[in-house]
């Protein structure tokens, strides 16, 4: 089988602008771990999506290079290198449509695409459709409003009591996001809040879940703990651990079943955002793609993710671990 692996920043997403060295970093580590976990698998002929200042920086033993030069449309290349593809493995932001985009393309050219399908990233990279649905099936979501039908009580009486964030309706991570914790804070909300919801601002542990996914049934992978600073009223991801806790009780896996049912478009892998109080866990977002937590899947648990996901297409994942232990994951940010 030949696969085509593009990560969109590491990949040629960004070929005609600056490269943003934090967001190069962290589509490096995904992309790098997708391709070792790919290395081992027998039958599978890899082909990688390079940007040209990145090509010194992957080990890709067993993976073809395609470089995308800076004169190079991205686009453009993708489309003809899924063509002489069998199957395609995607990674990119939800925001603006990009991933939904780019598995449209996949699913258009009649190959096989090895994540969530378009319908499931419109929905699922929508944090308003996101909680909208969720709330139908009655599965415990931060409550979420669009920015804009908040907008006139906001200006009719400044402040409401209590902390609120603002964020970006297809967002990714702390992106283009606002913490509100006093009245002088409203003023720095984009005057575009069409593309803005607000939410009540939940203190409570960040855990973050690594499942598989396919037709309303899922299986928890990992329990992860994420682990924020706040810069400038911006939440800011600093390290993650993986593998951090095991799911005793069965309420994550419950909690996926549940999620499952409520959105079976979702298929692969998915992470799953929430916020733990001691009354109650908060699904805070939902990610149909390869997030940062499943770069230490392989070392925490001895599970190989690529492997899974091929299962998927013909049966059930195999999950037996080999190894079970936590893995911090550190993230350098930009200043």
């Amino acid at each position: 089988m030949k696969v085509l692996v593009f990560e969109y920043i590491s990949g040629g997403g960004l070929n005609r602008q600056a490269l943003p060295a934090s967001l190069a970093r962290e589509g490096l580590l995904m992309l790098q771990a997708l391709l070792d976990n790919c290395a081992v698998i027998n039958g599978l002929d890899v082909l990688v999506m390079l940007d040209w200042r990145l090509v010194a920086s992957t080990q890709c033993a067993r993976a073809k290079i395609h470089t995308i030069q800076a004169e190079d449309d991205c686009y453009q290349q993708f489309i003809q290198l899924v063509a002489d593809c069998d199957a395609v493995w995607p990674i990119a932001p939800e925001s603006d449509g990009v991933l939904q985009q780019w598995c449209q393309v996949v699913v258009d050219s009649g190959k096989l695409l090895l994540t969530s399908p378009p319908s499931a990233v419109h929905l699922a990279g929508n944090k308003y459709l996101t909680y909208l649905r969720l709330l139908e099936h009655t599965i415990t979501t931060v409550p979420t409003q669009l920015l804009i039908e908040a907008t006139t009580y906001i200006e009719a009486t400044t402040y409401e009591d209590g902390e609120w964030m603002v964020k970006a309706i297809d967002g990714v991570g702390g992106e283009d996001s606002y913490l509100i914790t006093e009245a002088v804070d409203w003023h720095k909300i984009p005057s575009s809040s069409a593309r803005y919801i607000i939410q009540p601002h939940l203190l409570g542990e960040k855990l973050s879940l690594s499942c598989l996914f396919k037709n309303g049934r899922a299986w928890l992978v990992s329990v992860n703990c994420q682990q924020f600073v706040i810069k400038n009223q911006c939440y800011q991801l600093t390290a993650i651990i993986v593998n951090y806790l095991t799911d005793k009780t069965g309420c994550y896996q419950c909690l996926v079943d549940n999620i499952a049912k409520a959105m079976p478009e979702l298929w692969g892998y998915v992470g799953i955002d929430l916020i733990v109080t001691d009354q109650q866990i908060w699904v805070l977002e939902i990610n149909p793609r390869l997030t940062t937590s499943f770069t230490g899947i392989q070392q925490a648990l001895g599970i190989n993710i690529a492997e899974q996901v091929l299962q998927l297409i013909a049966s059930e994942p195999n999950l037996k671990t080999t190894v079970n232990q936590p893995i911090t994951i550190t993230l350098a940010n930009d200043e």
